[in-house]
C-alpha cells in the first residue's frame, strides 16, 4: 500500500491562483523529490510568494492540483501544517511576547521540549536577548528568532522566502547551516546562491513558469529580471 513517503514532497499539476482578474499563478507543474531543494526565482510580483503561501496552506489554489507531503491541498491541509516550517517576510511572532515566550508557545503547539528553543537561540546568537519582547528587536534579530520558530519541530518540508534577508554576514553564517539539507522550497533573488542550493529550479514571470529544470544556467535566471 502506498504511503505519504512514497510520493514526492511537492507535486503540482497546472496549479493556478488569481486575485480578482489578475492571474498570480498559472500552469505550474512539477515534482519535488524528498530531500531535494526547489529554488524559485522571479521579479517582484512574479508569483513566488503566492506559490509559497499555497504550499504553506495559507492560500487556496483556484485551479489545478497541489499535493504536499502526500496530502491534497486544500482539503487535507490540516494533515500537513504541523509538518511544515515556514520562514516568510512576516516573522509570524507575537510582538508583545518575549523571544523565549514565543518559542515556548510554539514548542507547546508542536509538543516538543522547550529546551529545543534554547538550543536554537544559542546557535543563532539570540539567547542573551531571549527575555526581550519581539517588538524591541531589529528586523535581522526578529528574523533569527523566526528561523528558530520554523525549525523547532524539525519539519519535513521547509518553505523559505528569502530567509537570510536582513541578516548581517555573521548572523547569516550562523543561520545558514540550520537551513541546509532536507527538503526545501527556497525563494531567492540571489541567483548564484539559489542555483548552488538547488536540485530543481523554477523561474516565474507573470505567474507562469518560463524556466524549469535541473540544469539551469545563471543567464536563464537573470533573464527573468530583465
Amino acid at each position: 500500500m502506498a504511503t505519504d513517503a512514497d510520493e514526492p514532497a511537492v507535486a503540482l499539476r497546472d496549479l493556478g491562483r488569481a486575485y480578482g482578474e489578475r492571474v498570480a499563478l498559472s500552469g505550474v507543474t512539477l515534482d519535488l523529490p524528498r530531500g531535494a531543494t526547489l529554488a524559485v526565482f522571479g521579479a517582484n510580483g512574479a508569483g513566488k510568494t503566492t506559490l509559497l503561501r499555497i504550499l504553506a496552506t495559507l492560500l487556496r489554489p483556484h485551479a489545478g492540483v497541489a499535493r504536499v507531503l502526500g496530502r491534497a491541498l486544500p482539503r487535507e491541509g490540516w494533515a500537513v501544517r504541523g509538518r511544515l516550517g515556514l520562514v516568510a517576510h512576516d516573522p509570524l511572532l507575537y510582538r508583545d511576547l518575549t523571544v523565549r515566550e514565543n518559542l515556548r508557545f510554539h514548542a507547546r503547539l508542536h509538543d516538543v521540549p522547550a529546551a529545543r528553543g534554547e538550543e536554537l537561540l544559542e546557535v543563532v546568537g539570540m539567547a542573551r536577548r531571549g527575555d526581550e519582547p519581539v517588538r524591541s528587536l531589529s528586523r535581522g534579530m526578529a528574523q533569527r528568532v523566526a528561523i528558530c520558530r520554523a525549525l523547532l519541530h524539525e519539519p519535513e518540508l521547509l518553505l523559505l522566502d528569502e530567509p537570510l534577508a536582513g541578516l548581517d554576514p555573521g548572523a547569516a553564517a550562523a543561520v545558514a547551516p540550520l537551513l541546509a539539507g532536507g527538503t526545501r522550497v527556497l525563494i531567492s533573488h540571489d541567483v548564484e546562491h539559489g542555483l548552488a542550493e538547488a536540485d530543481l529550479v523554477l523561474g516565474l514571470r507573470g505567474g507562469r513558469p518560463v524556466v524549469l529544470g535541473e540544469d539551469v544556467q545563471a543567464s536563464d535566471v537573470r533573464g527573468l529580471y530583465a
